[in-house]
């Protein structure tokens, strides 16, 4: 946790003069999508409002929104934890993410596209992988699906995804090997990249599907694996 909070003490300055819950929650949201707080952490306000420099109330209030997000769980006389996905969670996710990626990309209309961020995305897991880094490889391969959301230039649906995102972030801790999750998923980034910047959207979005049915089925066969383990 120590190097969690010196995290955390490190976005303070995000914060500004007018710190707010939704602030307060867009910090923890991004903490947890980047894997700072795996499931089942628990989440100490005296720690955290501490790093953050925020009133209990306001950390209580950004804990709320972020368990309407389905991130927390409130414990009753245990406190607040990251939450742990079932397998219909991790089915859910991805169900959410096939309907509004591939549309993303399907209603992308004529090129050429705005690509930088899905390049920037790419050379980052290329140069995590470089450094056999594999949880930041990971956290590029979601900053890869969320710009490949943003080309929808709708912040509504940037929203709505911020916490898909985040929550599958939280599946991912169950891989016991998280090489063999996210490297093969580098170089089929880079192949819907370039369908992309060829200007085929109908190609990129075939890629697609078949990428998230292929991921489906390695994150579910991990959950199933663990459920069973469990019980």
């Amino acid at each position: 946790m120590a190097e969690q909070l010196t995290g955390l003490a490190d976005d303070r300055a995000l914060l500004g003069r007018t710190s707010t819950a939704e602030r307060v929650s867009d910090i923890l949201r991004t903490r947890i999508a980047e894997g700072f707080f795996p499931p089942g952490t628990r989440l100490s306000e005296d720690a955290i409002g501490g790093a953050l420099g925020v009133s209990r109330n306001t950390l209580r209030e950004a804990f709320r929104l972020l368990t309407h997000e389905r991130l927390l769980v409130h414990e009753l006389n245990r406190g607040v934890f990251v939450r742990v996905l079932t397998v219909e969670d991790v089915e859910d996710i991805y169900r959410t993410r096939r309907l509004v990626e591939c549309a993303v990309v399907r209603g992308l209309g004529e090129p050429p596209y705005a690509l930088d961020g899905l390049t920037s995305a790419v050379n980052q897991g290329q140069l995590a992988a470089a450094e056999e880094d594999w949880s930041r490889l990971g956290t590029a391969n979601i900053h890869f699906h969320r710009e490949l959301v943003a080309l929808a230039g709708s912040a509504r649906t940037d929203e709505l995804m911020r916490s898909v995102f985040a929550e599958l972030r939280l599946a991912f801790h169950v891989v016991d090997e998280p090489r063999r999750l996210h490297e093969p998923y580098l170089a089929r980034n880079r192949q819907i990249l370039h369908a992309l910047q060829a200007g085929d959207r109908t190609e990129a979005e075939r890629q697609l599907a078949v990428y998230l049915d292929d991921s489906l089925k390695r994150i579910g066969g991990a959950y199933q694996r663990r459920v069973g383990a469990d019980g």
